[in-house]
């Protein structure tokens, strides 16, 4: 049964307020073993006991922001469904998407680790539910298991990769290596719907062109150009990956 709901209201930079609702449910220790394995299985009964006290589900509604560059962290964040981009105001007022979170995935962490405020902001691509444990929580758990604290230091680690790995394709390869990267980056993660071609992600043209590190007008002449080539189907957001071979020869020529 719901304990409670309450909405709650966040303000960004003067543009934005967030109007995502905060449920606390009580959950079942297999619901939230299901909801963040990786971080229950290490656990002893005393510490999941603990952690399901502080266990909290938040709900978002599509393209609202989740958090805000400049932020103080203070919760982990774990997606349960849904889809949610980080990224990060640039000069002029493009956005580069750093990264996309799926099912699963753990996020927002980092800086409360670093003992700074958040340098990147959160929004969802499309209506998500989100857990949040506060950070304090964790860091006691961590203290205690040191099992848990090598699944953070892995964590980071791969995110610190990935982030390396997108820097050298967003900032060395052409327009059309970076789009090629980016559709083949989107099909990795987030999968297929079951044609096997379509992209289970229909992002607007700015958003892919935000990923890409170029102008919407650069995405859109170069998204064409790959249907003219047959690499790709367009229908509205909606992207079939025809010949994904040649989009990775593309990829890496850069």
């Amino acid at each position: 049964m719901t304990k409670f709901l309450i909405f709650s209201f966040y303000l960004c930079a003067g543009k934005h307020v967030s109007t995502a609702f905060m449920i606390k449910k009580d959950l079942t220790e297999s619901e939230i073993a299901e909801s963040i394995p990786d971080l229950w299985q290490p656990l002893t009964e005393e510490q999941r006991a603990y952690l399901a006290q502080n266990f909290t589900i938040q709900k978002y509604k599509k393209n609202e922001t989740i958090y805000c560059e400049g932020e103080t962290p203070f919760h982990l964040m774990c997606l349960l469904n849904g889809k949610v981009k980080i990224y990060k105001d640039g000069v002029g007022g493009r956005s580069q998407i750093i990264r996309v979170i799926k099912n699963k995935e753990y996020f927002a962490y980092r800086a409360y680790f670093a003992e700074e405020n958040f340098v990147t902001a959160a929004a969802a691509f499309e209506p998500c539910t989100i857990c949040l444990i506060p950070m304090p929580v964790i860091i006691k758990l961590i203290m205690e298991n040191s099992e848990l604290a090598m699944f953070f230091i892995k964590q980071l680690s791969k995110d610190l990769g990935i982030s390396d790995e997108r820097t050298v394709n967003l900032t060395q390869k052409h327009i059309r290596g970076r789009l090629a990267e980016s559709l083949l980056f989107l099909k990795d993660t987030y999968g297929v719907e079951g044609d096997q071609c379509t992209l289970s992600i229909y992002l607007s043209r700015e958003d892919l062109a935000n990923l890409s590190n170029m102008t919407t007008s650069n995405a859109i002449r170069t998204l064409s150009n790959f249907a003219a080539e047959k690499l790709i189907i367009i229908d509205g957001r909606r992207i079939k990956i025809l010949d994904e071979e040649k989009l990775k020869k593309i990829s890496k020529i850069g």
